[in-house]
């Protein structure tokens, strides 16, 4: 099986549109997955940033008819659920929208999205979703949606943080989302004392890792323990786990798309510098992959 892939939103933190970040996009964590030759009305997403909404606009226009949607949450930080309450086709009866996280503490994920509509942060409570819509925990290991079967592992990063592979039914290539995660030194975080060869496994030989890139070598030091890592980090990580194409993403508010363009350049560098041979490239609003 193939499937496309397609950029709605991989800016970290908060969204930054303006013209010195026309290019990459301003727009905050959002991944859509599509298979190829498949029920067009039925889709895979990845976060609810802000990028969500332009996709939830996109599907409504198509008009194509009811649509069945699986989300996969990360983890509740704001900029991975922000586009969660205009994402327009949970407001249409008959839609199916699953959603798909991990409990932050003993709260559930579907408390936290009921908070972010209460009325006193936002006009239309998530009681109000006409769509059938469902919340379903989930934490380290296996699950299903349509067309994948879904490996879950935990990240390196403040709360409750999942990182996700899919792997198409009846084989195909595969696909890492690792989205929020600290590679390096610092913070405190619930894994095991092998988490690192436990990520490597994870990840090893996927067709594409999306990574979590938010800072350079040197500015890192400033933020370890904030969750989040290098794109030299990334890299080596790609390296050790001998994957085939490396998507830096996360990309930092403050780094506009010049910025962006040194950041690839250098990534690219390490990578070639590495003896292991892979693509490395930066995520791009708008871009679309096909696996």
């Amino acid at each position: 099986m193939t499937y496309t892939i397609t950029i709605w939103g991989s800016r970290g933190s908060i969204p930054t549109p303006g013209p010195q970040t026309a290019r990459y996009g301003g727009n905050t964590s959002c991944v859509s997955i599509e298979r190829d030759g498949g029920d067009p009305n039925q889709i895979v997403v990845l976060d609810a940033g802000s990028g969500i909404r332009p996709l939830g606009n996109l599907l409504v226009e198509r008009g194509n008819g009811l649509l069945e949607v699986d989300l996969l949450v990360t983890h509740t930080h704001w900029d991975h659920i922000q586009g969660f309450p205009f994402f327009t086709p949970m407001f249409t009866e008959g839609n199916v929208l699953r959603i798909w996280g991990s409990k932050q503490g003993e709260v559930d994920l579907e408390v936290v999205l009921q908070q972010q509509m209460h009325p006193v942060v936002f006009p239309v409570p998530l009681e109000e979703s006409a769509a059938d819509l469902s919340v379903e925990h989930v934490g380290p290991g296996k699950f299903a949606v349509e067309g994948f079967s879904v490996e879950a592992m935990r990240l390196r990063h403040p709360g409750h943080t999942l990182g996700y592979k899919l792997i198409p039914e009846g084989g195909g290539p595969t696909l890492a989302y690792i989205m929020d995660n600290e590679l390096g030194p610092g913070g405190h975080y619930e894994v095991s004392d092998n988490w690192r060869s436990e990520l490597v496994e994870f990840t090893a030989g996927v067709d594409l890792m999306i990574h979590d890139a938010m800072y350079g070598p040197h500015d890192i030091e400033q933020h370890r323990g904030w969750g989040h890592s290098s794109y030299t980090e990334a890299v080596a990580l790609a390296v050790e786990a001998e994957v085939k194409q490396l998507m830096l993403f996360h990309h930092r508010p403050e780094r506009d798309d010049a910025d962006m363009d040194l950041l690839v350049e250098a990534a690219r560098g390490e990578a070639n510098r590495s003896g292991h041979a892979f693509d490395v490239l930066a995520a791009v609003e708008g871009m679309q992959l096909t696996l």
